[in-house]
């Protein structure tokens, strides 16, 4: 580790640890309001009597819907309050996040949420030395079959 280097040794164990699993289930009903809140008119994601007709059999998730967590929290924000925890910057951007979708989400499906630290990099920037995490959630359904895995970057100073 470099002298005044950010990445404590502690910041360092935390990387590819799995955090505490959040669960989340999926309504029908949640997934019509946030079809409407992104303005997606498609029946698959709105209409119940005719996603009931489709090879689904239900109503879909839209793209990068996950539900809403039972347990309190997001995945994130754990991951978030570790990091602090273990010494990192407490100044946080949002560096953006990435999905990979593997699998329909649908309306019943109970999803398990594990994230955990991918990477933590450090380099000199206008802000001074700055911390690039990447946290990644995988997603799995009830039938343990992973259906989404998103990335996400903090940036911390």
């Amino acid at each position: 580790m470099a002298e005044g280097s950010l990445i404590t040794g502690e910041l360092r164990r935390l990387i590819g640890v799995p955090s505490e699993a959040i669960v989340f289930r999926i309504e029908e009903g949640a997934i019509q309001r946030y079809a409407q809140a992104i303005g997606d008119p498609n029946p698959l994601y709105n209409d119940p009597d005719f996603a009931s007709k489709t090879k689904h059999r239900r109503l879909m998730a839209p793209p990068g819907f996950t539900g809403w967590p039972v347990q309190v929290g997001r995945p994130t924000e754990k991951l978030v309050e570790s990091l602090v925890r273990a010494g990192a910057p407490p100044r946080i951007l949002d560096g953006g996040v990435e999905f990979e979708f593997i699998e329909p989400i649908g309306a019943g499906d109970v999803l398990t949420a594990t994230p955990k630290i991918a990477s933590i990099t450090e380099r000199e920037t206008r802000l001074g030395k700055t911390m690039f995490t990447t946290a990644e959630i995988t997603f799995v359904n009830q039938e343990g079959i992973a259906v989404l895995r998103s990335r996400s970057t903090l940036i911390q100073f």
